[in-house]
């Protein structure tokens, strides 16, 4: 029997795709947000493709205020943005 393969939602472009194909948008138990190239991190997770046109629209319809029940300040989006840009190092 094949094994399942885990399935999300990318918050931005809203298309359904394996878990390891995005990048997961982690609310930490602190409140702090950021991203989570690993999938490991604890709190509540969102996810969006390795696209950063993907992040954009999630911004822009804040498709990540609603994922989290919270508002985001601006400087949490510009260090996303920056995360994404340099990659997977953290």
């Amino acid at each position: 029997m094949p094994k399942k393969i885990p399935m999300r939602q990318c918050t931005g472009c809203r298309e359904m795709k394996p878990k390891r194909e995005l990048i997961r948008v982690v609310r930490a138990p602190d409140g702090g947000i950021s991203l989570d190239f690993k999938g490991k991190a604890p709190g509540r997770g969102a996810y969006v493709c390795r696209d950063m046109q993907c992040l954009k629209k999630a911004i822009k319809s804040r498709a990540l205020e609603r994922a989290f029940d919270v508002p985001i300040p601006q400087e949490v989006y510009d260090a996303l943005t920056a995360q994404m840009e340099v990659g997977g190092d953290e």
